[in-house]
């Protein structure tokens, strides 16, 4: 597999779950450095969501990139370690603008 990098749009199978998880096989934003992807065996994403959402930022943001097949918006609430087990394909590469802008509208619910 190719080097999971921080802004990287991969494919990952976020099953099974609990509660108001997102579930299934679903874009994520990778979220971690590169460093860290390359040696812990996992790697910090954000689900990626193609239904449109009431919320706004900072709990979701409409991201743009001209690879991602449909209009989708990252939950920013909805961050999960995932091992690189489940991560496949890369779709589409988030902007440094929207992956600025991602770990902000986190830092906002996190404090």
């Amino acid at each position: 597999m190719a080097r999971i990098l921080r802004g990287d749009i991969r494919w990952a199978d976020l099953n099974p779950t609990r509660g108001n998880e997102q579930a299934g096989l679903r874009p994520v934003l990778i979220l971690s450095a590169d460093v860290f992807n390359a040696r812990s065996g996992t790697v910090i994403a954000i689900a990626i969501t193609s239904q449109p959402q009431r919320a706004d930022f900072p709990l979701t943001l409409e991201l743009t990139s001209p690879g991602l097949p449909k209009q989708s918006w990252a939950k920013i609430s909805q961050v999960r370690t995932l091992s690189i087990e489940r991560i496949g394909k890369k779709i589409a590469e988030a902007s440094p603008e929207e992956l600025t802008r991602v770990i902000e509208g986190l830092n906002e619910i996190v404090g």
